[in-house]
């Protein structure tokens, strides 16, 4: 049944939506009166290519009968032009650009209030392609806020060299949009909205990465966003067919596997637009993918008759099914009104999820997720100003059934056994997000602004840890001779050592089967270090509200100069926190620029803005779910029952209850970033652009055990033992905002064509990232010093080379290789054990200073004490560093035409086909020819193509083990990558071949 929320978590929200709903009626009376003082629209339209991708930033020109001459830019977002108070009479329309066959339009005629609309669509003109894409295809410098030289842009063709497989193509974006700057990682939006699922590459339209970093439009950093835009439908019928297909017989093996692990890919994709009447277009896709992936685990275990530690390998096949249905409508409601209706269907099926690395076969659980996505745009264009309402409603359900609901065998950094950890869990996730938007141009200013408001509501029945977890870690213990019997010294007493996990749990296993005690297990260095379950009420309800405003001017102060003022304010339910104001600045100036120097040579960019981040709602059902009254988490140190459990009644007296809680100073961490850029335009081939970053972030979300027992009353050998602060036992973890980031960042990257067919890009970024926190799962090693906690954050890798290019060869042939090359990334180092009494075994070893105590450790990083002593120096945080990393991957497309041919024609309005080339590809507008398949000029194509990932079969390790009491120690047991978005794995084999067989018309 739902839980109510406590007292003052209803006060905040009810206080958040009452604050919303003024915001909201604020804006929509500010939209509505500077809508009406707005002049009158005569004429406008949208410029498309052939594929019905938009045309932004080109020039529309119309001519009076008196040959007065007015000019309109199609805009940066839907490719629209739009004239104002056009005296009565008979124009022409002209619209010429490089590469496309001229439109020029005689007899449109404007009658007053009957404003006109001609949409144009640009016609591809082969005989001028190779002179349009040498002068053009280059990229460029200038002052616009949304042209920064670190941004790009893909759309049409571009697209099409991008990975189909749903990993790869997010690794793909991430890559391109190089290094984030802070410690929250990259964003992703999806038609203007957060959150929700990466469509599949048919459907997408344009993707713009790293544009406009300090827009006040947007809550997270702009450097490493990613805003992708769906297709809309065209006014010729159009389609796609895709068949991927990928086998293991072509791969190469897992090194962490002895056996090459089964892997079998079949993916069907498939998208079809066109007209639906007059006034209304549709755009339609689907996928179905059938991935059976080869699960490995690679682990430490004993070998059953003899209880000696030994390497063991698995490998089960993980079915993993998804399926999408996405259909969208375009319809224009009058002259000044567009609606947009989308609907996404996805539904993932896994089977035996949950195995590989350190968990073995039987730790499987059954996931299946069903989403919904409703989205619903409106666009009313009135006289000089845009107003855009958004609205998307999300919801996902998800179920987990474990096959097995036997009690969880964690030996730390050895293997993970028994039963799944998830239990039998079902939840459902609804979303909501409203935006209303507005734009406006006024001389040299364009203001935009708007609010932003959303909701989630979670309704869950997890079971997690219901079924128990007996952990066995390393620590000290007595050596034991040949005979496992303890050594003595001189004096008779046992002789100490540092015993590993595993052995831990051998000599449990060992001395259970000669019947001894529990209590000589122990004394001898058995039994489990811990035991823990979860009791009490599954089912739980949680909500949470946020609401976000913001306004920005961009000013052209000059041909040479623009200024980019804004603020955004946002503010959230649960936490007690009205403060979130973000100033957003940004300038741009072309030294020596002007109408005299149309093309600038020379661009510097300077900016500076505060981005807010909030508290999830999945952290408020964590303190909300164990809290001490809906569930129930009972821990017990060193228990002597294994593998049996007793009664909750029995566990609750041997043992204590671990809780969590949200600290009532909780608030909003933020990051202040600064960033200066110079461009230059090296050549007419060239653009280079360097850019330094600092961010500094603080209140940072981490967490803190308040009821650690105080320094020097807890014995890890004592059950029970400790004095607590507050008066009871058991931890207190509480959710704080204490955390500190600070980083430097140095990016270098350049665009080059150095001929036609041949276009390479590439960066090279130099990064210092150090914090005290990681997230809200950080916990101080020690819970009463914070020595050794600032550190370098997990994003602190250092070093980082990307670089990619396409080479057009003849026959239609062209390949794109794209490489990646990266230091290492840091990792902890841990003692294996619970040094201070808080149920973690975060706790990091010491600097040994005496090689002859007992215990100490060898390791690459020098003498590691497990058990330090008072007043030892304390290993910092994230003190290891992993292997670097390579990734080389390249793409091989051939492209066969047949049909009759598109393009030659001068037509005004060509017949659409995904044949021809498309605007940005002509035009040279994002990457162009860097990335993307050949094409032919006919009206059929079919592409074949062959992706090769991590070609030169380079071991790229995952996570690193930096528990010093595990036998794998500093090394990894996978290869790393993790679940896309449709929660799959493709991590069978270590180079992996798929090869795509592609039909369009």
């Amino acid at each position: 049944m739902a839980m109510p929320l406590k007292v003052n978590e209803v006060i905040t929200l009810h206080e958040i939506l009452r604050r919303a709903r003024h915001i909201l009626l604020i804006s929509c009376f500010l939209s509505t009166t500077l809508l009406a003082q707005s002049g009158e629209v005569s004429l406008r339209g949208q410029v498309t290519d052939q594929s019905g991708a938009v045309v932004a930033g080109i020039p529309v020109t119309l001519i009076a009968a008196d040959g007065r001459v007015r000019e309109a830019k199609t805009e940066e977002s839907e490719g629209r032009y739009v004239f104002r108070d056009l005296p009565v009479g008979t124009y022409t329309l002209r619209v010429r650009v490089k590469g496309f066959a001229d439109i020029e339009m005689p007899g449109v005629v404007i009658v007053r209030s009957q404003p006109q609309v001609v949409n144009l669509q640009l016609s591809v003109v082969m005989e001028q392609q190779e002179v349009t894409v040498k002068e053009e295809e280059a990229p460029s410098v200038s002052v616009s806020s949304a042209n920064n030289a670190s941004a790009v842009t893909l759309r049409g063709s571009d697209l099409e060299a991008l990975s189909d497989d749903p990993t790869d193509l997010e690794a793909d974006l991430q890559a391109l949009a190089g290094p984030s700057a802070g410690p929250s990682g990259g964003a992703m939006f999806v038609n203007g909205f957060s959150g929700g699922n990466l469509p599949a590459k048919e459907s997408i339209r344009e993707i713009r990465i790293n544009q406009n970093p300090f827009s006040p439009e947007y809550d997270t950093l702009g450097y490493g966003r990613i805003e992708i835009f769906t297709k809309p439908g065209t006014e010729k019928y159009h389609g796609t067919i895709d068949y991927s297909f990928g086998k293991d017989f072509w791969n190469s093996r897992n090194p962490y596997s002895s056996q090459k692990a089964p892997f079998m890919l079949n993916e069907f994709e498939g998208n079809a637009g066109g007209p639906l009447g007059k006034r209304a277009s549709f755009a339609l896709e689907w996928q179905r993918n059938m991935v059976d992936n080869g699960s490995i685990s690679n682990v430490v275990v004993l070998e059953p008759q003899t209880l000696t530690a030994v390497p063991f390998n698995s490998v089960l096949t993980t079915p993993q099914r998804f399926t999408r249905l996405n259909p969208r409508v375009d319809y224009q409601l009058n002259q000044n009104n567009t609606l947009v209706v989308a609907y996404d269907f996805t539904h993932s099926d896994i089977r035996d999820a949950g195995i590989g690395g350190f968990d073995l076969i039987s730790r499987g659980y059954h996931v299946t997720y069903t989403d919904q996505t409703v989205q619903v745009t409106e666009t009313a264009v009135l006289g000089r100003n845009v107003n855009e309402t958004r609205f998307q409603y999300y919801r996902t359900v998800s179920q987990m059934m474990p096959n097995s609901l036997s009690p969880e065998l964690q030996v730390l950094g050895s293997f993970r056994g028994g039963g799944s950890q998830n239990g039998l869990s079902f939840g459902t996730q609804n979303d909501f997000e409203f935006q209303n938007y507005t734009s406006m141009v006024r001389n040299k200013h364009t203001w935009r602004f708007g609010i932003r408001l959303r909701g989630q509501m979670d309704d869950s029945i997890t079971r997690q840890d219901f079924n128990g977890t007996f952990t066995f870690g390393g620590g000290l213990a007595p050596q034991l001779d040949s005979n496992n019997q303890p050594v003595l010294d001189g004096a008779g007493n046992p002789v100490l050592s540092s015993i590993k996990s595993i052995e831990r749990y051998r000599r449990t296993l060992l001395f259970q089967q000669s019947g001894d005690s529990p209590a000589k297990i122990r004394t001898l260095g058995g039994g489990a270090t811990q035991f823990s379950i979860d009791a009490g009420i599954p089912n739980l309800s949680a909500r949470e509200v946020d609401v976000g405003v913001f306004a920005g001017d961009e000013w052209q102060v000059r041909s040479n100069v623009t200024l980019d003022l804004g603020f955004r304010y946002e503010t959230q339910s649960y936490i007690h926190d009205w403060r979130d104001f973000a100033p957003r600045v940004a300038i741009s100036w072309a030294p020596g620029g002007g109408a005299g120097n149309s093309r600038a040579k020379t661009v510097l960019r300077a900016g500076f803005g505060m981005f807010y981040s909030r508290f999830p709602l999945s952290d408020i059902v964590t303190a909300e779910r164990y809290n001490g009254i809906i569930q129930q988490q009972y821990v017990v140190a060193n228990p002597d029952f294994f593998p049996t459990i007793p009664p909750t009644a029995t566990l609750a007296a041997l043992g204590y209850e671990s809780t969590e809680a949200v600290s009532s100073r909780l608030r909003a961490p933020y990051v202040m970033q600064s960033a200066l850029t110079l461009e230059r335009q090296l050549s007419a081939s060239t653009a280079f652009a360097i850019t330094y970053t600092n961010s500094h972030g603080v209140h940072l979300y981490r967490s803190d055990d308040i009821n650690a027992p105080l320094p020097g009353t807890y014995d890890p050998n004592v059950p029970g033992g400790g004095t607590f602060p507050l008066g009871h036992s058991g931890p207190v973890f509480r959710m704080e905002s204490s955390g500190i980031y600070n980083q430097n960042q140095v990016v270098a990257n350049i665009n080059t064509r150095l001929k036609q067919g041949v276009s390479l890009f590439g960066f090279y970024l130099l990064n210092r990232a150090m914090s005290s926190s990681d997230g809200i799962d950080t916990v101080s090693a020690n819970p009463y010093s914070l020595a050794g906690e600032y550190g370098p954050s997990s994003s602190d890798v250092r070093h980082r080379v990307t670089f990619g290019g396409s080479i057009s060869m003849k026959w239609n042939l062209r390949i794109s290789p794209f490489v990646i090359v990266q230091s290492g990334a840091p990792f902890d180092i841990t003692a294996g054990s619970d040094l201070y009494g808080t149920t973690l075994f975060n706790g990091r070893p010491g600097i040994a200073t005496d090689p002859n105590k007992p215990g100490v450790v060898q390791t690459q990083y020098g003498l590691l004490d497990p058990n330090p002593s008072p007043g030892e120096i304390i290993l910092g945080r994230n003190y290891g560093r992993g292997p670097g990393q390579m990734r080389v991957n390249l793409r091989i497309a051939k492209a066969i035409g047949f049909g009759s041919e598109v393009g030659r024609a001068a037509e005004q309005r060509p017949s659409v086909s995904a044949g021809g080339a498309t605007a940005a590809q002509a035009s040279g507008r994002g990457l162009g020819g860097i990335i993307g398949a050949p094409k032919t000029v006919h009206r059929y194509n079919l592409v074949v193509s062959m992706s090769i990932q991590n070609l030169l079969n380079h071991n790229n390790r995952g996570p690193i083990t930096g528990d010093i009491t595990s036998p794998l120690f500093g090394s990894a047991n996978r290869i790393a990558g993790g679940p896309n978005g449709e929660g799959f794995f493709e991590t069978a084999d270590n180079r992996r071949l798929e090869a795509q067989i592609r039909f369009t018309f």
